[in-house]
């Protein structure tokens, strides 16, 4: 098949850890080499956001990343392009009139509105990956969510139009159902992580070996960096590392001046190290180096982090929200908390810390989870699955 994937400001050439750039980045450009690896033709289309940016590039064998002219050429806010996404839909129509794709997967509201705009004239079939949910966002971030007023109401639409929607975890289902989706389009495919090997610890501890817990991923206040912080407080001799951030102005931005303001308040200044982004090779080699990782957001639609610790061996301490329910397993690959908690966050981390074999015995099950479910060829074989079930038996036999 000839695979279109739309993923408008998630492109899988960005550097990870900036505020637009994350989980969906990994899972956009990890899914079509997978895909690419099956025999199929990927092509990735993401905005250009940058002068002189090329066309067309390279992701791997099989996978190009075109970049679409779609507002200026400039980086902009995610929450602000809407209103380029019409175009992006016309130069989608104009680039495919002599060679359509088999399938479409839009990934994100704004990227299903590209999508639409698109097959309004050229009927196609389609798949749409939410990778977050308006109604969710709103209902924890109120009246500080920067979405547009409107993305509930173009959620649902895209649910009802799409000929596929794939869910990344059964919360997102619920969710989805409430808004009125059809039951008979709904299909639930995880995230997948690369199979990274478990392995000891990387580096040494700053901290003469009494702990070392890492937070990884981008930085923005609904990923509870910040309740790490405060349970730092109350787990004596640990060191907390927190990987990720901008890759310029670091030192700047908002949420590093908030969250080491709140480590001096709590009074763990000098064992918290906010050491900013890393490129994906370097992320086993940090995973590897945690006693413990922590992943406490207020909501996760998904999340990565957790399986590629797992996938290190790593025992996980999660919030138990969203699709992290669904990967880390309670008791047996890692240990949930109530989100917002750093008083509970701080007994299961001392407690974790006291007691090597059971981090031990958690790590190897939660590799071994990963192994089982969320390998990216696993991935890529469901949502091929899904694929052939939209797509016309005449359409499915081209060759990719």
């Amino acid at each position: 098949m000839r695979i279109a994937m739309i993923s408008e400001h998630a492109s899988p050439l960005a550097v990870l850890g900036g505020a637009d750039a994350g989980g969906q980045n990994v899972h956009v450009a990890s899914l079509s080499l997978a895909l690419a690896e099956r025999g199929h033709t990927v092509d990735v289309y993401t905005r250009r956001d940058h002068h002189g940016t090329p066309e067309r590039m390279c992701l791997g064998p099989g996978v190009d990343v075109i970049h679409v002219p779609a507002g200026p050429p400039r980086p902009i806010a995610k929450d602000e392009l809407q209103p380029y996404m019409p175009a992006f839909g016309d130069w989608l129509t104009v680039y495919w009139a002599d060679r359509p794709p088999d399938v479409v997967h839009a990934h994100f509201w704004m990227s299903g509105v590209a999508s639409v705009q698109a097959r309004r004239r050229m009927p196609l079939p389609s798949a749409q990956t939410f990778h977050a949910l308006g109604v969710v966002k709103r209902r924890h971030q109120g009246s500080h969510d920067p979405s547009p007023d409107d993305r509930v109401d173009i959620e649902t639409s895209l649910a009802l139009r799409s000929d596929a929607v794939i869910a990344t975890a059964t919360d997102e289902v619920r969710e989805l159902l409430a808004l009125g989706a059809r039951p008979e389009v709904m299909h639930v495919v995880p995230c997948g992580v690369d199979a990274f090997p478990p392995g000891p610890p990387a580096e040494r501890r700053r901290h003469g070996g009494r702990g070392r817990i890492l937070s990884l991923g981008r930085l923005v206040e609904r990923k509870g960096v910040d309740t790490v912080i405060a349970a730092l407080a109350h787990v004596a001799g640990a060191e907390l590392v927190v990987a990720g951030g901008p890759s310029t102005g670091f030192d700047a931005d908002p949420e590093v001046v908030r969250l080491r303001a709140l480590a001096e308040q709590a009074g763990v200044a000098d064992r918290v190290s906010l050491i900013g982004p890393v490129r994906r090779t370097e992320v086993p080699a940090l995973l590897r180096s945690a006693d413990v990782v922590a992943c406490t957001p207020w909501y996760e639609p998904f999340g990565i982090v957790p399986l590629e610790a797992m996938a290190c061996g790593r025992p996980v301490v999660a919030s138990a929200v969203g699709g992290l329910v669904d990967t880390v397993v309670d008791g047996v690959t890692g240990i949930h908390v109530p989100p917002r908690d750093p008083v509970r966050l701080a007994v299961v981390l001392r407690e974790l810390l006291a007691d090597p074999a059971r981090r031990e015995a958690l790590g190897r099950a939660g590799h071994a989870r990963v192994l089982a479910k969320y390998t990216w060829p696993t991935v890529a074989a469901a949502t091929e699955d899904v694929y052939r079930r939209i797509v016309s038996p005449v359409t499915s036999g081209r060759i990719g």
